[in-house]
């Protein structure tokens, strides 16, 4: 463990660099005529050129190396600052290359899916208004800084998303951030020999780094490097809770004293941002660094890189086989991971963040009842049908076929656990009809979530409703719960995204994508909702004026309650509905979509703890078992 740690710090401490000498963090225009208006930033270790995007008055700087070459003998190490380059300017106008890419189990993938791929990666991009002073490294920072973490199950992905819409939405108030980090066997392969010679949840600490490099470096961009908020979906808002929880108490990166390291998680406080949110926040099963299903990992991946394993194994003295995955070309590497990947059951990844008992200390689930958080005010969310889309479709029709399903997706319980889940999701035991007609629940009566949805009914939807609410839902009512109040000072925040189809990943084109183009969801919703990420990005509050939430285009302002939105609580578990009318139902793609003009906002206020028949009272079953899930 010392080594470990030593190791780990190690990285931490090389993290931020002390400023370069001569560093004069100037930015100059040199033709204002052109197009693209070429801007030079220097960073101290390199000089950027970006460009400028006149129409949404941002200069964008893109691939902007972070970090070095994670390939070679510094796979699985933690990521290193970058050596000084500035032999010439760097034209920062196109992106990086992507981290190397793997699938889940459910998906078909190529070799040449990773064409683009590098283990050189680690790249991020800023998207900063144009219209404030920028690259004066004495001025006053001015402007909130929005830090994007894109999800993709820790496997897949890129920060490569356009952040324009958002911020030129919100009248380029704050400066927007994304980043490329490891992913898969690259970024979260862990053992008990890994933690011996490297570090597991590499990824993470790439993600770390980024975050550091915005606290040295965005003051250059017109950023506050005190007032950052991390946003994410996905796995993207799996890592911001992680960061949430992550320990460092007196383990600054100016000091290496690995005592402090093993203190209790959640006390980075607000030293790498302030503010936090979370959309669909995926709470994988989380085992321990060395524990049995991430070291049956490491050996698979080990034998399809063509590594002796078996030897290894059995510590016969041969070679270990982390030397030699560090001596595996990067392609190799690539399609053994993709091949592993694709060996387990539907819907699930083998390479995830692990307890290492250093940087992350405890699941989740116990660390937010605890309290143990980082940052100062939180925003989570949730989709209406997270579940759908990782449950194979039209596969459970009895009773029996649920149990097998529950009993394969939670391989550490047993028949008592199995029991209680059944209870907690009550349910006659007839078979699906798969021909009964699917619609979306009305949330605060009626039919549930439970037997009910625009997606199935029956078991199959009992299973929906299981697998939605343990890995995507429940970890989005205990963020908001574990800050309201908090001991920093700050709240939480809760909504819900009901508008059908409602499935995981659906909100996305909600804030990430634009010109509003794909005809699901109005302009008046994709405004409001972007206005309210905007807001708690600059507010410290999501509250917005009833004339958005209503709709800008209805002139309406008659008093809306998102124009108020109240924190979560215990005591008052509310949160925000958002929905639409929906004049029209289209198929694309075989899902459900609302279509048409006419499409009114629906906020509302609703009570979160017993919405949907009580999902309240099943997040605190959840709760009392994850460390048996674990999560």
């Amino acid at each position: 463990m010392f080594l470990y740690c030593s190791l780990l710090l190690a990285g931490l401490v090389a993290a931020i660099p002390s400023p370069y000498a001569g560093h004069t963090g100037k930015l100059s225009r040199r033709d204002g005529n052109l197009t693209l208006s070429p801007l030079e930033v220097d960073l101290g270790y390199m000089v950027i050129e970006g460009f400028q995007n006149q129409s949404a008055q941002l200069n964008l700087f893109r691939g902007i190396r972070y970090g070095q070459d994670t390939s070679g003998q510094n796979r699985w190490q933690p990521p290193r600052v970058p050596e000084t380059n500035r032999t010439s300017v760097f034209n920062a106008s196109s992106y990086g290359s992507q981290c190397p890419q793997a699938p889940d189990a459910s998906s078909t993938y190529t070799v040449t899916d990773n064409s683009k791929s590098s283990e050189d990666c680690l790249f991020l991009n800023v998207f900063a208004p144009s219209t404030i002073p920028q690259g004066n490294s004495t001025s006053e920072p001015s402007l909130p800084v929005l830090v994007w973490i894109h999800g993709g199950g820790y496997a897949q992905g890129a920060g490569a998303y356009d952040l324009i819409p958002l911020t030129y939405t919100n009248n380029n108030q704050f400066v927007a951030v994304e980043m490329n980090y490891r992913l898969g066997a690259f970024g979260f392969l862990s053992s008990d020999e890994l933690a011996r010679k490297g570090t597991p949840n590499a990824g993470i600490l790439d993600q770390q780094l980024a975050l550091q490099w915005i606290q040295q470096y965005i003051h250059l961009f017109g950023g506050d490097s005190r007032r950052v908020t991390i946003f994410g979906e996905s796995a993207g808002a799996g890592s911001v809770m992680l960061h949430e929880l992550v320990n460092s108490e007196n383990c600054s990166v100016s000091n290496a004293d690995c005592d402090c390291s093993i203190a209790n998680g959640g006390t980075l406080g607000s030293s790498l941002f302030r503010n936090s949110i979370s959309a669909s926040p995926y709470l994988a099963f989380q085992y321990g660094y060395k524990d049995w299903q991430p070291s049956q990992s490491y050996y698979a991946l080990a034998g399809a890189a063509g590594c002796d394993v078996k030897d290894a194994y059995l510590h016969n003295g041969s070679r270990p086989i982390i030397d030699c995955l560090r001596d595996v070309d990067s392609v190799t590497l690539m399609n053994a991971a993709v091949n592993v990947s694709q060996s387990g059951t539907w819907g699930t990844w083998p390479f995830l963040p692990v307890t290492d008992g250093v940087l992350i200390q405890s699941t989740p689930s116990q660390a937010l009842l605890e309290g143990k958080i980082n940052g100062v005010n939180h925003l989570a969310g949730h989709n209406a049908l997270e579940g759908a889309s990782w449950v194979p479709p039209k596969s459970i029709d009895t009773i029996d076929d649920l149990v097998d399903y529950l009993t394969t997706t939670f391989p550490n319980f047993d028949n008592n656990d199995i029991a209680k889940i059944l209870l907690y999701y009550p349910s006659s035991n007839a078979s699906t009809d798969f021909s009964a007609p699917l619609w979306s629940t009305e949330g605060s009566y009626g039919p549930t979530t439970i037997n009910q949805s625009i997606a199935a009914t029956g078991q199959q939807q009992r299973a929906i409703a299981i697998y939605g609410e343990t890995t995507f839902i429940c970890p989005s009512y205990w963020l908001a719960e574990a800050y309201s109040n908090n001991k920093h000072g700050g709240q939480g925040w809760k909504y819900q995204f009901s508008i059908p189809n409602a499935y995981h990943g659906a909100d996305g084109s909600g804030y990430v994508r634009w010109p509003y183009t794909g005809g699901y969801y109005s302009p008046d919703y994709i405004i409001a909702f972007m206005r309210m990420l905007g807001a708690f990005v600059v507010n410290d509050d999501p509250s917005v004026s009833s004339l958005l939430d209503n709709g800008i285009n209805t002139g309406n302002s008659t008093f809306n309650p998102v124009s108020d939105w109240p924190p979560y609580s215990i005591y008052n578990p509310v949160m925000m509905d958002f929905n639409t009318t929906c004049p029209e139902l289209v198929h694309i793609g075989g899902l459900p979509y609302c279509s048409g003009g006419g499409q009114l906002n629906e906020f509302r206020l609703a009570d979160a703890y017993t919405w949907e028949g009580g999902r309240g009272v099943r997040c605190d079953f959840w709760r009392m078992m994850g460390a048996k899930v674990p999560e």
